[in-house]
């Protein structure tokens, strides 16, 4: 099998450089937007290109990863990629405006190409046992859903939104996520409160808290909660919390302990086993790249999160 060879643009956000070397599938050829960043021994005989337009140009880059310097213009550069032949995974958020979204949506289909945010939450344990949990109907039909994501703060948190695209789309994206990946329950309407309370920082635009109330497609209901106001960092970094209540029962995740069990009704609660390993999702990309089996979310699936989180923005500006 032929690898498929890998180039690598920013660093603003989780980079695949430590994990790409790991796949032998993968032929990392190229970087770009590094700077002079040192790389993995690793990654000896690895390219250095000093803009994207020249990554693109190398012809042996089949699959750019995207953590672009501003994240406000990861979408114009994801067009870019795509409209010169190259497959896309994104940091989150791919893009920061709606129609940026749709315009990914459409080059990727007009192409051909594969475009994929780094979407591993359902994908990834305790997540990947709740949602099959669900699935399996063991809580009967998800009525409504509870939600947290919640991150230490730093004063150094970037200031302008441009940067990494604010709180509700780099932590809010989660909420979300839980929902219609992990929950399974597709979102129908959204609203969201922010605030920039705690913030002390002199120019600082970077939100503190964010809360979303929601409702889904078959008329439940969902709510969820963001911040960067984890003071349990030495315990867990991305404070997370998932309840979903079901006509049936009671699935339910907390990082901090952890605890993970299912609760049908009258009956007494059970942990459940996340001996499962996580499923791989950069290798299942790579995978769909070679033939294998596709991936397991359409793009529209995939990303319908981030646009949720880019409505809940616009009701805030009317």
């Amino acid at each position: 099998m032929d690898k498929v060879g890998i180039g690598l643009y920013g660093r603003n956000g989780h980079q695949i450089t430590n994990e790409i070397v790991h796949y032998p599938q993968a032929a990392w050829v190229a970087v770009a937007g590094f700077g002079d960043e040192a790389l993995p021994d690793e990654a000896e005989g690895v390219v250095r290109y000093d803009t994207l337009e020249a990554l693109l140009a190398d012809e042996r880059v089949e699959l750019v990863s995207l953590c672009s310097p501003l994240r406000s213009e990861q979408a114009s550069h994801a067009l870019a990629c795509l409209r010169a032949g190259k497959h896309v995974l994104a940091e989150k958020p791919c893009a920061m405006r709606e129609v940026d979204l749709d315009a990914i949506i459409a080059t990727a289909r007009a192409t051909g190409l594969q475009f994929h945010e780094m979407a591993a939450t359902a994908f990834e344990q305790p997540y990947k046992t709740v949602r099959e949990v669900v699935a399996s109907g063991a809580i009967g039909e998800v009525v409504q859903v509870l939600a947290q994501k919640s991150y230490p703060w730093f004063d150094t948190r970037p200031a302008n939104e441009n940067m990494d695209g604010g709180l509700a789309l780099q932590a809010g994206v989660y909420v979300c996520r839980f929902i219609e990946h992990v929950a399974g329950a597709s979102i129908a309407s959204i609203r969201m409160e922010e605030t920039q309370l705690g913030n002390n920082v002199p120019d600082s635009q970077c939100r503190r808290a964010a809360s979303f109330l929601m409702t889904l497609a078959n008329g439940g209901v969902a709510s969820g909660v963001c911040n960067y106001l984890n003071a349990l960092k030495a315990e867990v970094w991305g404070y997370e919390i998932l309840r979903i209540f079901g006509s049936d029962g009671i699935v339910e995740s907390s990082l901090v302990g952890p605890t993970v069990r299912l609760i049908p009704n009258g009956e007494v609660p059970r942990p459940l086993d996340l001996s499962s390993p996580p499923e791989d999702f950069l290798g299942m990309f790579l995978g769909a790249l070679r033939g294998g089996d596709a991936m397991p979310m359409s793009t529209e699936e995939e990303l319908s999160p981030t646009r949720w989180v880019i409505r809940a923005k616009q009701t805030l500006q009317g």
